[in-house]
C-alpha cells in the first residue's frame, strides 16, 4: 500500500514502486478505471497492448498455424 498527497492543482506523485511496478515513464498516459467505489489506475500503453493481444486471441489457430515460425 502507498500513500500520496493530492496538491491544490489535483496533482499527485506516483509512488516510485507504483511506477515501476505499472512500467510508467516520463510522458506515458494512464487510465483512470471506475471499478464500484474504487477507481483502478493502468499504464495506458499496457492498456492498449493486452486489448490488441485479446483481438488477435485464437486468430493464428483459425490461419492453420501452429507453430511460432509460421
Amino acid at each position: 500500500m502507498e500513500l500520496a498527497k493530492v496538491t491544490s492543482k489535483g496533482q499527485v506523485t506516483i509512488p516510485v514502486a507504483i511506477r515501476k511496478m505499472l512500467g510508467i515513464r516520463e510522458g506515458d498516459k494512464l487510465l483512470f478505471v471506475e471499478d464500484g467505489e474504487k477507481v483502478v489506475l493502468m499504464n495506458a500503453s499496457t492498456n492498449a497492448l493486452l486489448k490488441a493481444q485479446e483481438a488477435f486471441e485464437g486468430v493464428a489457430e483459425e490461419l492453420g498455424i501452429k507453430v511460432e515460425k509460421e
